[in-house]
This record gives structure tokens, C-alpha cells and sequence, in this order.
């Protein structure tokens, strides 16, 4: 999924670093400009910026408890939030734009 940088939330993808670290406590590995990672409900994901858009990828895990998914679905939506400057509404307004236009 693409995402949009809000004014003053620049495309660095050491700024993005930090704000996986603050959210997810796990292992951050770079590979070729791309953030990877593993944590609870989701088994990978990957991050980079394309242009000046945020690209994020993620696979889910299957068999994990509600605790576990709704735990990580919070920790990615803030990270979103931290990386972009939009809250899950805006991004949600945002991507029915783009659907509209298409």
C-alpha cells in the first residue's frame, strides 16, 4: 500500500527507521533502501519510500490470538501515523479519493 507524506513529514528513511523502533520492539534489517521486519500478527514487513510516497508491505500470520492481532494492528496504524503526519481517518478519506479518481 502507497502512502502520502503530510507537509512537514519528509521522506528520510532514517525518520521512518525511527518510528518503526518506537513502535515495533523487534529487529529492523535494511536491504537496499527497504526496512524489514517481523512482529506479532505479521509475519513480514517491509518498508521503503518510492518517490515521495511511504510503500509498505506486510504479510499476515495465521493462528495468532485476538490479543496479538489487535495488539499489532494498533502498533501499525500509529507508526503510520508517526511516518506520514495522517491519522488512520485521513488516510482512509485519502485512499477514497484515489479509488474515486481511478
Amino acid at each position: 500500500m502507497e502512502y502520502s507524506f503530510k507537509r512537514g513529514f519528509g521522506p528520510e528513511l532514517e525518520r521512518i527507521r525511527s518510528a518503526l523502533e518506537e513502535e515495533f520492539p523487534t529487529e529492523i534489517r535494511e536491504e537496499g533502501g527497504r526496512l524489514l521486519l517481523s512482529y506479532g500478527a505479521l509475519k513480514s514487513i517491509e518498508v521503503s519510500i518510492v518517490g515521495k510516497k511511504l510503500l509498505v508491505t506486510t504479510e499476515s500470520t495465521d493462528g495468532v490470538t485476538d490479543e496479538v492481532i489487535l495488539d499489532t494492528n494498533k502498533r501499525f496504524r500509529d507508526f503510520l501515523e508517526r511516518a506520514t503526519g495522517y491519522t488512520a481517518k485521513q488516510r482512509l478519506q485519502q485512499a477514497k479519493k484515489e479509488v474515486s479518481k481511478s
